[in-house]
């Protein structure tokens, strides 16, 4: 682990990289990791993560799983998603949290680097069925930072949560922040409450 940590810490200072602020003081929580608009974005991740020693698991494409590189995300925290298979998702997720002590999710609430209308919901369900926070974790490549922002109890109010989030993301930005959808969700064009 010690050698990781160097690892971490050599590669942010190569790349001009700096953390910020302290870690979350909870060690249950669904990680929003926005802007999400590049590869780069999995590296700095696991760097930040390191430097807070903070164990992360994350979700990306089945697909990355398969031959070589399939064992070595899954040492990093990985956890395959289909995205074909709709409905479950949340549901494993909020079994995941009920089966684990500390265990912080992180979700690319974009749900990809591409340019999308609105990001996707699965991280605001998760967090509320399992009954833990929400957690805005950033990445601002303009200034080179990366850390945490406040932890949010989803309320069930989708705009209102969803108001405190778009100020946060409000002055970050992705390496490619033409790609990078404001934060909204479907659910506030219905006026849900969830």
């Amino acid at each position: 682990m010690r050698i990781r940590k160097l690892i971490a810490g050599a590669f942010l200072r190569a790349t001009g990289w700096k953390p910020e602020g302290a870690p979350p003081e909870v060690r249950r929580f669904v990680l929003i990791a926005a802007p999400h608009t590049s590869n780069w974005d999995l590296a700095y991740l696991l760097a930040l993560a390191e430097t807070y020693d903070l164990h992360i698991s994350f979700m990306m494409k089945h697909t990355i799983f398969r031959g070589p590189f399939g064992p070595f995300f899954k040492s990093l925290g990985g956890i395959p998603i289909y995205r074909h298979r709709r409905g479950d998702l949340v549901k494993q997720m909020v079994e995941a949290f009920g089966e684990r002590g500390d265990f912080v999710l992180v979700v690319p609430a974009e749900g990809t680097r591409s340019r999308v209308d609105a990001w996707k919901s699965g991280f605001y369900h998760i967090a509320r069925e399992a009954g833990v926070p929400i957690v805005l974790g950033y990445l601002d490549y303009a200034r080179k930072r990366g850390g945490f922002g406040p932890a949010l109890v989803p309320s069930g109010s989708v705009r209102d949560d969803m108001d405190v989030i778009r100020d946060f993301y409000a002055d970050k930005s992705g390496l490619h922040p033409e790609l990078f959808a404001e934060p909204r969700l479907r659910e506030e064009e219905a006026g849900a409450a969830l």
